[in-house]
């Protein structure tokens, strides 16, 4: 995009209306702008979705109380996401997505297999969310007497993804005002829906839920440290990288953990209460999680209700979609960005038809995504933190691109560390709703944890275990790989061209 007046900025209409052309590349000091409490919006907006609530069914699921499931959802979600905000930091010192400054780490090309874990997740978590937004709808239309059949699920379908795969094609500027947007509306409605379902809570039947064991409740834990903040922690750094270099640290942490938390754990108190009251709406929630909600709605209320549900559901998937084309390529596809986010949304599209129309169940394999997934990008995140850690200087931009720069073409050690930490991982987590997991769990037996069917086998420690290693390993032994990396000159001027 050129400057027609000559000043070297371009106009924000214009940005806002056309397609975003940076890829990985790395974003001039021109085009950085903002500050850290913009991070808000995005973050906020990606995860104020209507889905926190049906999380506090999934917890109570676990078998725990409603205060051990607060407790645990409360350090789940607010540890997992203080980990994307010490992640976003790479951001404003790279200039470059988060699977690029990765590279630092792993080499260049070395990076391309967090980067295909990286892409495997985030268009997986863009398919739960369209899929979830086209059962909701079809529900509401249902019980509006409209349809809600075959007919109503395609037309959602189709709704949900031109929305999608749109602002994954046009990129950051159009992102940033949708997220703005989405931002106020779901956030009013939300409130709105809370006042109208909060005569179903029944306090005694929620206190009266009995306490699970010290398995259950860290399984609780890790479920929504990884249905949370280990979600997005493989893209934290996409937008704080067009934040000026002098941008403040601290207020990138705190406004990308502070944006990300706050509605999911307001919405996960009242979700715990609603699901704690009533067996019936608990047990729906499992197979329906958006939809069932609207089962406690009245009928007028029921088509703002599908508004905000979408558009929450929107809001996250918009920013999967953007880092998962991304990552993409950044594990080697040699497209265009909005090329990339094309074929993302058309793998979305397939694999939300597979959920809608040919899989009968939805909170099993959803369960067993979140955990097995969960395990290698918890070890990946230990080592990018670790790593980050070490660095006393900005990352040389122009060696993040080349194998014979001062990052290398494959690092042994951290490629090592990530296949170690993520097979010990998958050794201690289970998941007997999901039948293809069955041969996870291998080391529960073999350390004395009871087996597949013991008391460890679902506190799924292997995720907590994998990032631990991988932060440990790399800061026990990545420190002299970072120090001969930061001691070498600067790539030559014609190199950065």
């Amino acid at each position: 995009m050129t400057d027609t007046q000559g000043t070297g900025a371009v106009p924000a209409a214009a940005r806002q209306a056309r397609i975003e052309t940076h890829g990985i590349d790395v974003i001039g000091d021109a085009e950085r702008r903002g500050r850290p409490r913009q991070l808000f919006w995005p973050w906020f907006g990606a995860n104020v979705s209507i889905l926190g609530l049906s999380y506090g069914s999934f917890a109570l699921g676990f078998n725990v109380s409603f205060w051990q499931a607060l407790i645990a959802g409360t350090l789940g979600i607010v540890f997992s996401f203080l980990l994307c905000g010490l992640i976003s930091v790479a951001g404003k010192r790279g200039s470059a997505p988060t699977m690029v400054l990765s590279r630092a780490a792993f080499g260049v090309r070395g990076n391309r297999l967090p980067s295909a874990i990286s892409w495997i997740l985030t268009v997986g978590w863009e398919t739960v969310l369209t899929a979830l937004a086209t059962l909701a709808t079809a529900t509401v239309f249902s019980r509006l007497g409209l349809g809600g059949g075959t007919a109503t699920k395609v037309g959602a379908l189709v709704l949900v993804s031109v929305l999608i795969v749109v602002a994954g094609v046009m990129g950051f500027d159009v992102i940033m005002r949708l997220q703005t947007m989405i931002t106020v509306v779901t956030g009013v409605l939300t409130v709105v829906y809370v006042v109208l379902v909060a005569g179903h809570i029944h306090w005694g039947a929620v206190s009266s839920v009995p306490s699970g064991s010290a398995q259950e409740l860290i399984g609780t834990l890790v479920f929504m440290a990884t249905g949370f903040g280990l979600g997005w922690v493989n893209a934290a750094a996409d937008y704080s990288r067009y934040l000026p270099r002098a941008s403040s640290s601290r207020g990138v942490v705190g406004w990308t953990t502070f944006g990300a938390s706050l509605a999911p754990l307001v919405l996960l108190v009242f979700g715990l209460l609603l699901a704690g009251s009533d067996d019936k709406l608990n047990g729906a929630i499992a197979a329906d999680p958006i939809g069932a909600l609207t089962t406690i709605l009245p009928t007028w209320f029921l088509v703002p209700f599908a508004l905000v549900a979408v558009l929450g559901l929107v809001g996250g998937a918009v920013l999967d979609i953007y880092s998962s084309g991304l990552a993409l390529l950044a594990a080697g596809l040699p497209v265009p960005r909005y090329v990339a986010a094309f074929v993302d949304g058309v793998i979305m599209i397939l694999g939300t038809i597979y959920i809608v129309f040919v899989s009968g169940d939805f909170l099993g394999p959803f369960m067993g995504f979140l955990i097995t997934l969960g395990v290698p990008v918890a070890a990946w995140c230990g080592i990018m933190l670790a790593d980050i850690a070490l660095r006393r200087r900005d990352y040389d931009e122009t060696d993040l691109y080349r194998p014979s720069g001062r990052y290398g073409d494959v690092r042994a050690l951290p490629v090592a560390v990530l296949v170690v930490a993520t097979v010990a991982g998958w050794g201690l987590v289970t998941n007997g709703a999901a039948g293809w997991l069955k041969w996870q769990g291998y080391l529960l037996g073999p350390l004395g944890l009871g087996g597949r069917d013991g008391s460890w086998a679902y506190a799924n420690l292997g995720v907590f275990v994998a990032l631990a290693l991988g932060f440990a390993a790399t800061l026990l032994l990545g420190r002299p790989g970072v120090r001969v990396q930061e001691s070498q000159a600067p790539a030559p001027e014609e190199a950065r061209a």
